[in-house]
């Protein structure tokens, strides 16, 4: 259980089995601009539909790509970061002298677009794991081999991993989490509307025939994939609701061993942990009680056959991207084009890209940096993360609803906030994960486990508050409320974010709102329950906290009524509660860096540029960032586990609650982008 708030959605992508490389220059992306007058639909006036107005053009004239199942502007920017890595990735794999750092990535690379030896390889990678659950003779060997399983990054059953503790974030305690589901969320197994019953229908012909692939006869594959739904609705019933893992106070649960060993005697738990390879601890956190009691009476009235049926599920549907084209074919039919509505899969060597950067992310990273970014860029984003905390400073000062005793407790974590920029002080070292040109699935395992263990051997030490979340190249940032750092990845710090050219306008509408937004994040709903030092500890007044809650309730509210997909599966809504703290990072990182903007600019008459006033460039600088089209189907996933709200709605929902969007572009009151209730917390 980790508290990390991101800008975006991290997006998990199925992989493709058809190959291909860019053949020309023709097919990279073009230079993406900061600010796109051709995006706009200039035809509507922005104070009725300013989403529209902004990125009116741009989504009629980039429909989503068939290997997509949703575009953006900021997905521009990763797909030209992708063309960027597959270009060190090329020279890595070449037949010439490396360093360590580029041999290890371009093996990894090319063991990946080796599809002749995945292909004669077969089911091989999947036999030793098959064999190890095959010889499974009891309920207490059941256990211990999925912690076996897990400890090669195949998630089953449960959760086991560290983080800092609650009430003292400079230690590293260990966690118990519920998990072991396949399905991106609980609300998949449990909820009985048809869209969700159809959704299991669809689960268990995929499971079927993925069962079927290894050898199983289409009945006894049948049977399998209904155990497999059995077993994993057995677990996502006692599990906690998205909604509710929200508040940390939920999943604040200091134990001892013995403790949850005796509330749950079939998950082993004492075997378990001193098996886990794990430092040896007497405490820990238990993020869902509840889960391990349920799921206790579970692995005793399930039969051992049923439970190693769902083992060898958990394993064929982690290692089904590292296997013949067959596997990849079925994984995406279900993932990408059911769940996705992606019309076809991505080019192998796209695949092979981000499979590189998601398990040799660091190594790959400090070659994209040195590429990139450099010490400069660091520079220039630093001087703008501190134009805008000193703003957030100006503006808990204005608060009139909080008290100077919860408004100095604010000032004291602000100032304590941690300013992680670019790429980390110290890159990760590698050296032990062997990596193989002809073994693609073993290097994925090796490298899984080593991420593994590398997270479990924090426990009991003294937290590492430089140890980043994402790699350099990410198209993203993040906020941790357990840390009270704001990170930003190189792969963000470009157009259509930032450019070095560009006027501050654009700047500060674009990268510097996300600059914002992840500082406000430390002061949303969950954030402000945490310490200067990342400790979960209430420094507000009584008062203040209700007040604080009145203007969260009234943000949620008003993005429950807005509509995140309406087709002929029926209209689903966001979830206001879930989306609360994204919503209210983007109101307050808008209003951050606003003000920020305003600072600069100062008196000094500036004139307008393109036909548009500096306050009308940074909102349409921000409106712009988030121009997107998305697949129904996406639309609907996103709107089930999705903490941010779509695209439409992180814009008309922000500006219509801003006095300075409507004084911008003359707005009058009664216009739809003129909110009568307007919501603020910060």
């Amino acid at each position: 259980m980790r508290i990390l708030c991101s800008f975006l959605l991290l997006f998990v992508t199925t992989f493709s089995a058809s190959q291909s490389t860019p053949s020309s220059s023709a097919e990279r992306p073009k230079e993406i601009p900061n600010f796109d007058v051709t995006a706009m639909d200039k035809t509507i006036d922005p104070c009725v539909d300013f989403y529209q107005f902004a990125c009116g053009n741009w989504m009629k004239n980039n429909p989503i790509p068939a290997d997509k199942s949703s575009w953006g502007r900021y997905y521009e920017l990763r797909e030209r970061n992708i063309y960027i890595l597959h270009d060190i990735l090329e020279q890595a794999q070449a037949s010439v002298k490396h360093d360590p750092i580029e041999q290890k990535v371009g093996d990894y690379y090319a063991a990946c677009m080796d599809e002749i030896t995945i292909e004669k390889q077969g089911t091989a990678p999947l036999t030793a794991s098959i064999n190890q659950i095959a010889a499974v003779k009891s309920k207490q060997e059941f256990i211990q081999q999925a912690g076996v399983m897990q400890r090669n990054g195949i998630r089953a059953l449960f959760t086991f991993e560290q983080m800092p503790d609650m009430h003292d974030s400079r230690q590293t305690v260990a966690n118990l989490d519920q998990g072991g589901l396949t399905l991106p969320d609980r609300d998949y197994y449990i909820k009985d509307d048809a869209k969700s019953v159809e959704t299991r229908q669809k689960y268990l012909e995929h499971v079927q025939k993925m069962f079927e692939l290894v050898g199983d006869k289409p009945d006894l594959a049948a049977a399998e994939a209904q155990t497999v739904l059995a077993v994993e609705t057995g677990l996502a019933k006692p599990s906690m609701d998205r909604t509710a893992r929200r508040d940390p106070k939920n999943l604040d649960h200091k134990m001892e061993v013995t403790e949850i060993a005796a509330a749950a005697p079939n998950f082993e738990l004492t075997e378990y942990f001193a098996g886990s390879g794990a430092p040896k601890f007497t405490s820990l956190n238990v993020s869902n009680p509840d889960f391990f009691k349920a799921v206790n009476i579970q692995i005793g009235s399930t039969s051992l056959d049923d439970w190693k049926t769902y083992l060898r599920w958990r394993a064929l549907d982690t290692y089904a991207p590292t296997l013949p084209k067959a596997f990849v074919d079925e994984d995406f039919r279900f993932n990408g084009s059911y769940m996705s509505g992606q019309k076809e899969i991505e080019p192998r060597w796209k695949r092979c890209v981000r499979s590189t950067d998601q398990q040799l992310g660091m190594a790959l990273g400090q070659l994209y940096v040195d590429k990139t970014f450099g010490q400069e860029g660091k520079e220039r984003t630093l001087k703008m993360v501190q134009a805008i905390e000193a703003a957030m400073h100006q503006d808990i000062g204005q608060l009139t609803w909080m008290s100077d005793t919860t408004r100095q407790k604010a000032y004291e974590k602000l100032n304590a906030v941690v300013n992680n920029i670019g790429y980390p002080d110290k890159w990760r070292d590698y050296s032990t994960v062997v990596v193989m040109r002809d073994d693609y699935a073993g290097n994925v395992t090796r490298a899984s486990a080593f991420e593994v263990q590398r997270q479990i051997n924090k426990i009991g030490k003294p937290t590492d508050k430089k140890d980043w979340e994402m790699t350099p190249p990410t198209v993203n940032a993040y906020y941790r409320a357990d840390m009270n750092d704001i990170s930003f990845p190189a792969g963000i710090l470009q157009p259509p974010f930032y450019g070095k050219a560009m006027d501050d306008a654009v700047n500060y509408g674009a990268i510097g709102v996300v600059i914002g937004h992840e500082l406000t994040h430390g002061f949303d709903d969950r954030g402000r329950k945490f310490d200067p030092d990342g400790n979960l500890k209430d420094w507000w007044t009584p008062e203040d906290a209700k007040a604080f809650e009145e203007r969260a309730s009234c943000t949620a509210d008003e993005y429950s009524s807005f509509v995140a997909v309406k087709d002929d599966k029926g209209e689903v809504k966001l979830n206001g509660r879930l989306t609360l703290g994204e919503n209210t990072a983007d109101n307050g990182g808008l209003k951050l860096a606003y003000m920020a903007l305003t600072n600069i600019i100062g008196s000094t008459p500036v004139k307008p540029l393109d036909g548009y006033t500096p306050q009308q460039r940074f909102f349409i600088a921000y409106g712009q960032i988030w121009c997107q089209n998305v697949a129904d189907q996406q639309a609907r996933k996103w709107a089930i586990i999705d903490s941010h709200s779509p695209g439409r709605w992180r814009v008309n929902g922000v500006v219509q609650n801003s006095a300075a969007f409507a004084e911008a572009f003359d707005c009058k009151a009664g216009q739809a982008m003129v909110s009568k209730n307007a919501c603020r917390v910060w």
